[in-house]
Order: structure tokens, then sequence, then C-alpha cells
């Protein structure tokens, strides 16, 4: 589906036409492509006092081949030039009350005309769970809503993420080091961030916990040798969810309903991948995966639930059929597969559960109570398994999308459809690609420390931020 007032306003003569009439003025996204450099301009990174995470992210960042710019060399290039810069980084895990909040100002404000067009900017602090005084839990819950402004303040499409990173120590007597990890999902997280990987996620607070993870042989293959099950893989954003975790090296199992087999093998066919045939909700279905996966490749490594379907009608006019469907489908099938890939262990330790929610699981919607429902169900599944499968080492993670161009969202009113594109800090829909390379961070090794989070896909939608 294609957005033709986005592709007119990016035209010079649409832009000046948008900004005349103070129209929405969707930016052009910067979306990854493999090969693509991790920004287009060196990062600017910054620490509060005594903050404990600027020396890893300053290796991490160089690692990757960005230049770490600090703060001291101030905002003039070596032409003479204003500075710009890729992104703002900054580590605020030493802001212990909240007269340290001006230290927040202090690096932000002379920098921030600085970031260059889908730029990004990362705020690094300790959960508020894990803060050794009320004072300093109080300052880091603060860092929230600095970063949701920023994400709506910057625009030109920058993005703008805080991340809480434990206090987890590893096997270090002072506590302040990171365990090896920790590290990693920290890189992976970083590396996701600021790529055009994220180019549709603002606005969001990731957690990275203690954890194992394993950092990839090559970057630019995060998913090799990872045997990967992605359900309702046929089209939409399953079918781009297939193709970019095996473009990314995974070895894909790709289900899907029977009626849509022929587009579901020309999936399976274009990556290289598994086609399966099989109803979720179907009382063997999830033995018959089961055995399929055993039989097959021995395990899976990750599950991502993708498979959903909508039955819209507003809860008084909704039939008990409709309300069945939705929750089996959305949410019931999920448990069931989860529970008997786990009772047989075929998740083996560092294994990943991705689930797919809605925003509308989160701020709920007219005329789809069943679908709220499910998919706030999911988040709950998320909240419940964590803690529970963290002593296995088995993440468990879900995206919730916003309005992500669809067959789906083609069919929304056209008033109603403009509202869910342009209601968000991108004045934009998001493409299924979006969701897709969201859940493959969420999927890769390297991210096995990330878990219990629900990372919404929605440009920073004004409904549910």
């Amino acid at each position: 589906m294609t957005d033709r007032y986005a592709s007119f306003v990016q035209s010079g003569a649409g832009r000046a036409v948008a900004k005349r009439l103070g129209l929405p003025d969707p930016p052009r996204l910067r979306r990854y492509s493999p090969g693509d450099p991790l920004l287009p301009g060196p990062a600017l990174v910054g620490a509060a006092e005594d903050g404990r995470l600027a020396e890893s992210v300053t290796k991490i960042l160089t690692f990757a081949g960005v230049e770490p710019r600090d703060p001291a060399a101030g905002t003039t290039a070596a032409d003479g030039t204003p500075q710009r810069y890729g992104a703002l980084v900054y580590d605020a895990t030493g802001i212990t009350d909240s007269t340290g909040l001006r230290q927040l100002y202090d690096f932000f404000h002379p920098h921030a005309r600085s970031v260059l067009p889908s730029g990004r900017v990362i705020v690094l602090g300790t959960p508020p769970a894990e803060c050794s005084t009320p004072r300093e839990a109080t300052a880091q819950r603060a860092l929230e809503g600095l970063t949701r402004s920023i994400g709506k303040e910057f625009g030109r499409g920058v993005t703008a993420q805080l991340v809480y990173v434990t206090r987890d120590g590893g096997d270090r007597p002072d506590g302040d080091d990171l365990s090896a990890g920790t590290l990693t999902s920290l890189e992976s997280t970083l590396r996701f961030l600021l790529s055009g990987r994220s180019a549709y996620v603002s606005g969001q607070v990731v957690r990275i916990g203690a954890g194992t993870a394993a950092a990839p042989a090559d970057w630019n293959r995060p998913l090799d040798g990872q045997v990967v099950l992605v359900t309702g893989a046929a089209r939409g954003i399953g079918a781009a969810l297939a193709k970019v975790l095996a473009r990314d090296g995974a070895q894909v199992v790709a289900l899907d309903v029977p009626a849509a087999g022929d587009a579901l093998a020309a999936v399976a066919n274009e990556i290289g991948g598994t086609a399966v045939q099989l109803d979720l909700t179907a009382p063997e279905a999830p033995t018959r995966l089961a055995e399929h996966l055993a039989g097959r490749h021995g395990r899976v490594d990750v599950v991502v639930h993708n498979a959903g379907i909508t039955r819209d009608r507003t809860l008084g006019r909704m039939d008990a059929d409709r309300w069945d469907q939705v929750i089996d489908v959305n949410l019931s099938s999920q448990e069931r597969i989860n529970d008997v890939l786990l009772e047989r262990g075929l998740i083996p330790a560092g294994g990943r559960i991705v689930g797919v929610s809605s925003i509308a699981g989160i701020a709920g919607n007219r005329g789809q109570t069943n679908y709220a429902t499910s998919k706030a169900g999911v988040i709950g599944l998320v909240d419940s398994l964590a803690p529970a499968l963290r002593e296995h080492g088995i993440s468990v993670n879900a995206v919730a999308p916003g309005f992500i161009e669809t067959r789906l969202t083609a069919r929304i009113p056209l008033m109603l459809r403009e509202a869910g594109r342009r209601m968000n800090s991108m004045a934009q829909g998001g493409l299924p690609v979006d969701v897709a390379e969201t859940i493959g961070w969420l999927a890769w090794p390297a991210s096995g420390a990330v878990s219990g989070n629900v990372v919404r896909v929605c440009g920073q939608s004004l409904l549910g931020a």
C-alpha cells in the first residue's frame, strides 16, 4: 500500500506546500540495507559524573565503526562549520537525585540542533528498582520523560530511546562492571537502535538485565546457525519477518494455515526455508509441530508467535464465535505451543520467544475488544514467563506494532487510515520490515539478556505512548 501523501510531501514542491499550510511533514526514514554503516556521522558521547557505562559504550561504538566524539571537543568541525552528529548518546547512570538532572540539560541543550536527519538519541540509565536510594530511583525514572519528549521534538526522522542497564556486576567484586552477557546485549541493543533497523521505533524504554548472550562471529549475520520458527509467515509482517531472519543467517521454519499454502511455499522457497501447513487451533497442532521440529532440526532456537486474526465488531454486537476465534488464535495457541516445546526441551538454553502484540493491547480500540484483549494477553504472557524462564537461560519479549502498511490496514476507511498514519512522531505508517527488524534484534543470540520487554513499533504513536 502506497502512502501517496508522504510521497508528495517528500518532493520539493510538496514540502513547500506542506510547510506553507502547516500540514504534517513525514520525513524520509533511514532504513537498513546490508553493508550500511551504523550511523551517517559520528556519535557524541557524554556522561553524568560517576556514570558507569560511558567507557563500555565508547569501546562498543569504536568496534562497530562509529567515531565517538567528546563534548569537550566543541561544537565546530575541522572546516569551521557546525559539527553534525549521527547520534547523541548519554550515560545518565551517575545521576543520583533530581538536582543532578541538570546535567541532561547541559549536554542536550547545545547539541539539540546538531543531529543529522534520521539520527539517533540514546540515554542510558539504571533500572529504578535497582537504585540504592529513593532519590536515585526518582531521578532515573525521570529519564523516561526526557527521551519521549526528545522523540517528539527533534523531528526529521530522529528517534530517541531510554536503555536501562542492570547493575549486575558479573563476577567483579566492585559490582559496577557489566557481566559478559549484559555487555554483549548492550552491544546488540546499541547496534539495533543506532542503525536503520530501528527506523520506526522511538520513545521506547528497553531493559537489559543479567543473562547469557553470545556475540556473533559476523554482526552482518547475527542469526547464523539458528533455527527460527515463524507462525503466520505467508503474508504481510510474517513474510517480511521470514525474509529478514533468513537474510540475517537463520534457518527459517515458516508456518501458516493450509489455505495459505501457495503463498507460504513461495515465501519458504524464496528464503531457502521450510514450509509447515498447520492450523494452530487444532487440538493436535502443538504435538505435530513439536514432532516436526524435533525430527527435522532437533530443536528450535527462536519461536516467533506472529499468527493473528481480527474479527471486528463492537462488544454489544459481537457473537461468541468472533470472540473465541480471536482469543484462540492470537493468545491461547501461543500458550499451548510454548507449553509443549518447553516441556519437551526443544527450546534450549539461550533460546528466545517473541510474541506479536499490538498498540491496541496497550491503548484499546473501539470495535476490537476481542483483539485488544488477546494482544494485552500477549503482554501478560511476557510479564509472567520472563522471570520463570530466566533461570533456564530463555528470553521472552514482544513487539507491539502501531499503524503498519499492510493489506489489512488498506481496508480501513480513508479518514481513519490517514489518522492512523499521521498520529505519531514520524507522521507516517510503518512498513512490515520495521516490525521484522525489531523482532530480528530480539531474536539475536547477542540479545539474550534483553528479556521481559514490550517494544512498540509505532513511530511513537500518540495513542498509548
